[in-house]
């Protein structure tokens, strides 16, 4: 088979979701309605932090920061599966591949790091309630989701760089509804043993950092309620961490539903499915477990659409 460098190949073919054209119609509905109520949820939980002074604290500022990432999380996968959809096309450009590769791998990332930033903001708040305002000021808020978009900015890059090295055939296709770092060095031409090793490597800091995080503020905070008399005090700490605990358990439950799907199942088609699961439907289900999990949140959403009404 004729082996072309990566300079000269132009694109390469997705399979997509199902190659069966009557399908077509309806996972082009089904997405672009997940995709709508996607951004219009999470558009509604920015607009209510940002219009209600009540939510102006570090945990909605949070909330709203996750709700941006979800927006253009869902916003580097659907549109373009969308247009292939409508189109009867599999074809995605050379360069709209690492690009969607690169910014996937940073809003991935970037959930990943801002739950653990909420954890950290929820084990402050219950375990130091006097230290709160000081430890958790607007500015250290801010440069906490700096440094996140630092770290995950410069993590994509390195991986960007090592498929820029990697070479294709012509006609490649990539088993996948989206590009995705991990297919890209699977149907690589050339040897990709060096970039299989740093990705696996860099992705499990990535996630072991996050997780023990997590756990560690979890623990603190049962600790710390565990040693509440009252049993309305304990009530009222740990609502406050039900909504970031759904989420939590939503976004790793799906990611390693994918990781175990790949690992047991070697089927390309039960990968994809699970991966729906990560990037589409947890993006689309927090705005909702937020808005009826959380008083506050709901009570901003009803006087922003309130306003809304009355505008119009």
């Amino acid at each position: 088979m004729e082996v072309e460098n990566h300079t000269v190949l132009s694109q390469f073919l997705l399979v997509g979701l199902s190659e069966d054209p009557e399908l077509q119609p309806i996972l082009f509905g089904l997405f672009l309605s997940m995709y709508l109520v996607t951004v219009l949820g999470n558009l509604l939980i920015i607009l209510a932090v940002s219009s209600d002074s009540h939510l102006h604290t570090p945990m909605y500022f949070f909330l709203s920061n996750l709700s941006l990432i979800d927006i253009c999380f869902t916003s580097t996968i659907i549109p373009k599966m969308l247009v292939n959809i409508h189109a009867h096309s599999k074809e995605i450009s050379y360069l709209e591949c690492l690009t969607q590769v690169y910014f996937f791998m940073i809003f991935v990332g970037m959930d990943d790091m801002l739950l653990t930033i909420m954890a950290y903001d929820r084990f402050v708040s219950i375990c130091y309630p006097l230290k709160y305002t000081v430890i958790m000021n607007p500015r250290h808020c801010v440069l906490l989701v700096l440094m996140c978009w630092l770290i995950m900015l410069c993590f994509s890059l390195i991986h960007i760089l090592l498929v820029k090295q990697l070479t294709f055939s012509i006609g490649t296709e990539i088993p996948h509804f989206f590009c995705e770092v991990v297919q890209l060095f699977k149907v690589a031409s050339s040897d990709a043993l060096i970039g299989i090793i740093v990705m696996y490597v860099s992705t499990a800091l990535v996630i072991v950092f996050p997780v023990t995080g997590i756990l560690y503020s979890y623990s603190q905070i049962v600790s710390t309620l565990m040693r509440m008399s009252s049993s309305l005090s304990k009530y009222k700490a740990f609502s406050t961490c039900g909504s970031h605990l759904c989420v939590v358990s939503l976004f790793y439950g799906t990611g390693l539903g994918v990781y175990l799907s790949s690992a047991v199942v070697h089927s390309p088609q039960g990968s994809t499915i699970a991966s729906v699961m990560y990037t589409v439907v947890t993006p689309m289900l927090n705005p909702f477990i937020y808005s009826l999990r959380n008083k506050d949140v709901k009570g901003a959403l009803g006087r922003l659409l309130s306003r809304a009404a009355s505008c119009s």
